[in-house]
């Protein structure tokens, strides 16, 4: 494969306008690359029952081909759609004969990852896979007993494993995350690409603003935000602190009720979804970022408050030691434990404004290095069949 314009089809289960980090990387990643000047085709779900169909669409300011397959809602579920397990294959086969694409990247192995994989390994198409998922995140959403959900993860990872084994190359986005696939599969070589971000859209705030916690990301139960609402309604009065959680989820109405128990329901918000220049404009409004999660196998959120210039004060758990490093740009605190955050939390907010901007800076040091451009390149050359170094 020369260094000409590449055809590259990514198949996914979760595309825009879905709100997580699978779908904003997918979007970005697709956005990136036809910017690039490769041409680009994303499988993924339909939005709901009649709007299959392929349409040319824009995000992130490109615009490039999406066919959205015919989709179900998962049972029990309002907004978790997947195309129809029964038409998947026959759909992977007609559009990889129709197209040729010179690789396949999917981006989740359940289901469209399951068939885009098989038959493009049929045809002699490159794959590549990356994995965005822990199955332990997953159970409280699977209707699987809980009783059972050990079980159920052992088996999920083992099917994990038969699918990501058809690929010439898998991918995840931390070291720490392909240790844990590596050890969760048995396969080897996983490569560590960032996510990648587009430092240029985040801008710190030339002001300290006081007072102001936030946490972006999906309001569900892996999250970890009741820890969240338990700390900061610990935090002493006199720092004046306000808590935005910013985000869409089963657990919003759950968490406002405890937030009213705990007496501080005039001190949380919850936004629910909020579009990404409002969501800019929240991160330049806060003083330190708070991500409770113990389950982040990388957390673009997180490091999209790195690029605004937060202090980040995160679970010392999964990947997140690799964004926060204590007494520099942040502190860990142990998991689950509300009242360690909100000790955490006030270190932070009691810094000085010299110790504040020492913080802030490192913030922004550590993040550069995640740039997208790096991101693109590196897939580009495994795309190629080339090293991603």
């Amino acid at each position: 494969m020369t260094d000409r314009p590449m055809r590259v089809l990514i198949a996914t289960d979760t595309f825009a306008p879905d709100v997580n980090g699978a779908a904003k990387f997918t979007t970005r990643l697709a956005a990136q690359l036809t910017k690039r000047g490769h041409e680009v085709h994303v499988v993924a779900s339909a939005l709901g029952r009649g709007r299959h169909g392929t349409h040319v669409e824009e995000h992130e300011g490109q615009r490039f081909t999406v066919h959205r397959l015919r989709s179900m809602l998962y049972p029990g579920h309002e907004w978790l759609r997947f195309a129809q397990p029964w038409r998947v294959f026959s759909n992977a086969a007609s559009l990889l004969d129709a197209l040729r694409p010179d690789v396949v990247h999917f981006q989740s192995h359940l289901v469209l990852g399951r068939a885009f994989s098989l038959e493009a390994r049929k045809r002699g198409i490159r794959v590549i896979g990356t994995n965005h998922l822990m199955f332990e995140n997953l159970m409280d959403h699977s209707n699987i007993p809980r009783g059972l959900h050990g079980t159920a993860v052992d088996w999920a990872w083992s099917d994990a494993a038969t699918v990501f084994s058809r690929c010439d190359v898998v991918t995840t986005p931390t070291q720490r995350s392909a240790d844990y696939l590596e050890r969760k599969t048995g396969l080897t070589g996983v490569r560590a690409i960032s996510c990648g971000l587009p430092g240029d859209e985040y801008h710190p705030n030339p002001e300290r603003q006081h007072g102001r916690i936030v946490f972006v990301g999906r309001v569900t139960s892996e999250k970890r935000l009741d820890t969240l609402v338990r700390a900061v309604a610990q935090l002493p009065a006199d720092l004046d602190w306000h808590l935005d959680i910013i985000g869409v989820g089963d657990l919003i109405d759950e968490l406002g009720a405890m937030a009213r128990e705990l007496h501080i329901a005039d001190r949380v918000t919850l936004t629910g979804f909020v579009s990404d220049e409002e969501l800019r404009e929240r991160l330049r409004s806060a003083e330190v970022f708070a991500m409770p999660s113990t389950a982040e196998l990388q957390s673009i959120a997180t490091m999209e408050a790195m690029a605004t210039g937060l202090p980040v004060v995160a679970a010392d758990a999964m990947a997140l030691p690799h964004l926060v490093r204590d007494g520099e740009n942040g502190w860990l605190f142990r998991p689950d434990d509300s009242a360690d955050l909100a000790e955490k939390l006030e270190r932070v907010m009691r810094l000085s404004d010299e110790e504040y901007a020492a913080y802030r800076q490192r913030s922004l040091e550590m993040v550069a290095p995640h740039d997208i451009d790096a991101t693109i390149s590196a897939f580009e050359r495994i795309y190629r069949g080339h090293d991603a170094e």
